[in-house]
């Protein structure tokens, strides 16, 4: 099989939680149909790639093994604040998703990257900290905690991006979330990823002022071409 390292970018603006899945599904199930085809038919046809960036209206989404007791608030006060409740197959636990959260959903056939789902989630949390730093924020790994943190290993832990993925045939979809000028306030009826005692914080927080999501989107497309070897087709 033919090796493809283009990858095509889409910013799909605002969208539902719901309606982002389905579009991700379907470019997912497209690239998945080519990779079926080319093995039956013993054929070469090279399988796209997308960078997907979006924001999500308000959603708590929990992951395919999250705990819902990780939700603190009844669900009919969701629906009286207009706050969408979606049960996910990505991996990880329940988080937030809203306005002001840049939402990055890769939907790449690691086949023309490298086979290794490990290494894949390592690669994307290097991506966020690369770009935080481009704006004199530390990003950090936690020890056995998927996504990127700030002091990481002191009583000051806090979370800056959530990572959550799935991956059929080598294909992925979700991804990450970085806070950016994310309203804090609705993780604060959550446990966040179902880590306690953990806080999570914003690059507004953390700067005092508000960012660019833009200027923080076009570091994140330098970082992700960089890491995986790839041209973006924008």
């Amino acid at each position: 099989m033919g090796i493809n390292k283009k990858i095509f970018f889409q910013n799909w603006g605002i969208k539902s939680y719901k309606t982002a899945w389905k579009k991700q599904e379907s470019l997912l199930n497209s690239i998945i149909k080519i990779k079926r085809l080319n093995r039956l038919q013993n054929r070469i046809i090279n399988t796209p790639n997308y960078l997907i960036f979006l924001e999500h209206y308000p959603v708590y989404s929990i992951g395919k093994s999250g705990n819902q007791n990780n939700l603190l608030i009844d669900k009919s006060i969701l629906h009286n604040k207009k706050i969408d409740y979606i049960k996910s197959n990505r991996g990880g636990d329940i988080t937030f998703h809203g306005p002001g959260q840049l939402v990055v959903y890769p939907i790449l056939d690691l086949d023309n990257f490298f086979t290794d789902i490990h290494k894949y989630l390592r690669t994307l949390e290097d991506v966020v900290i690369r770009t935080l730093l481009d704006f004199d924020i530390v990003g950090e790994r936690s020890s056995g905690e998927t996504g990127v943190w700030l002091d990481s290993e002191t009583p000051y832990a806090r979370k800056i991006c959530a990572i959550g993925i799935r991956a059929s045939r080598w294909v992925t979809m979700h991804g990450f979330a970085l806070n950016i000028n994310t309203n804090l306030d609705y993780f604060q009826n959550i446990i966040p990823c179902g880590i306690e005692g953990k806080s999570v914080t914003s690059m507004e927080k953390e700067l005092g002022e508000r960012i660019s999501v833009e200027e923080v989107g076009l570091r994140i497309k330098y970082h992700f071409q960089k890491k995986f070897k790839a041209e973006l087709i924008i």
